[in-house]
C-alpha cells in the first residue's frame, strides 16, 4: 500500500511501488518508476526516464531528472539511476545524462546528498558518499566509493574522484583526485591522505603502505607518471596498486605542488 496525498500528481505509465509515501503538490512523471518503502516529501518534482530504487528518502523541493542544462540536448531519450537507501536533502538539483555522456547519471546506494546539491549531466557517483550542503557537480564527474565532499565546492566537468578521498568544504577542484586522498583549496591541491577515513575502514597495514607510496608518488619530486608505473610493478597491496592505477590513467591530472609540498604527510596526521 502506498501513502499519496490526494494533491500529489502521479501521471498515468509511472510505476510507483509498495509502501511509497509521496507528499503534498508532489509531481511524478509519465516515465518514472520508484521503489518501494521511498519517501517523496512535498513540492518535490520527478520527471524524465528516472528510476529510483528501494528505501530512498528524497526531501521537499528536490527536482530529480529535469531535463540537462546542456545547450546540446535536443530532446533525445535520456536517463537517471539512483539506487537504494539514499537522502537526498531540500533543494537538491540532479539532472539526467546526455546522448554524449553515454546517455545517463547514475547514483549508487547509501549515499547522502545535502542540501542545495546539484549533480548534472552524466555524472556517476558510488555508494557511501556524502555531498554537503551547496557542492555542485558538473557534467560527467565520477565520484568512488565513500568520497566526502565538503559544502559550497564546485567541482570541474569531467573530474574523476576516487574512492575514501575527501575534499575540504569552499574549495574548487578542477582536476582528479586519486583514492584515499585528501583535498582542499581554491585552487584545490592535495593536502596528504584522507587518514580519518582511512582509519575508520582499511587495516593499519595498508595505511602504512599507502604513507610510503604517497611520499614517492608527490613529495620527492620526480615524474609522477614513471613513479606510479614503478611502485605498480612492486607493491603487492591492492591498496597502493589502486592508488597507482588511478595515477596513470588520468586525463586531467593530479593538483599537487611539484616543487615544495609543505603539507607532507607525517605519522602524526
Amino acid at each position: 500500500m502506498s501513502l499519496i496525498d490526494p494533491t500529489a500528481i502521479i501521471e498515468d505509465g509511472s510505476v510507483v511501488g509498495k509502501n511509497v509515501s509521496i507528499g503534498a503538490f508532489t509531481y511524478i512523471g509519465s516515465k518514472v518508476k520508484i521503489g518501494d518503502n521511498t519517501i517523496v516529501a512535498s513540492h518535490t518534482l520527478i520527471e524524465g526516464d528516472t528510476t529510483i530504487g528501494k528505501n530512498n528518502h528524497i526531501f521537499s523541493h528536490s527536482a530529480i531528472g529535469s531535463i540537462p542544462q546542456d545547450l546540446k540536448y535536443d530532446g533525445e531519450n535520456v536517463q537517471l539511476i539512483i539506487g537504494d537507501n539514499n537522502t537526498i536533502r531540500e533543494f537538491t538539483l540532479v539532472n539526467p545524462g546526455t546522448k554524449g555522456g553515454g546517455s545517463v547519471t547514475k547514483i549508487g546506494n547509501n549515499n547522502l546528498l545535502m542540501g542545495y546539491v546539484h549533480l548534472g549531466h552524466d555524472v556517476i557517483i558510488g555508494d557511501s558518499c556524502i555531498l554537503a550542503n551547496g557542492a555542485t557537480l558538473a557534467g560527467h564527474v565520477e565520484l568512488g566509493n565513500h568520497v566526502v565532499i565538503g559544502g559550497l565546492t564546485p567541482i570541474h566537468q569531467f573530474v574523476h574522484i576516487g574512492d575514501f578521498s575527501m575534499i575540504g568544504g569552499a574549495s574548487a577542484l578542477a582536476q582528479d583526485i586519486p583514492p584515499y586522498c585528501l583535498a582542499e583549496g581554491n585552487r584545490a591541491t592535495l593536502r596528504g591522505l584522507n587518514l580519518t577515513g582511512l582509519r575508520r575502514n582499511i587495516s593499519r597495514e595498508d595505511i602504512n603502505l599507502l604513507k610510503i607510496a604517497y611520499r614517492e608518488l608527490f613529495e620527492k619530486g620526480n615524474p609522477i607518471q614513471e613513479v606510479a608505473q614503478n611502485i605498480f610493478e612492486s607493491t603487492t597491496s591492492e591498496k597502493v596498486k589502486k592508488l597507482c592505477e588511478f595515477i596513470k590513467i588520468s586525463k586531467r591530472g593530479i593538483p599537487f605542488n611539484r616543487v615544495k609540498n609543505k603539507y607532507k604527510i607525517n605519522e602524526d596526521r
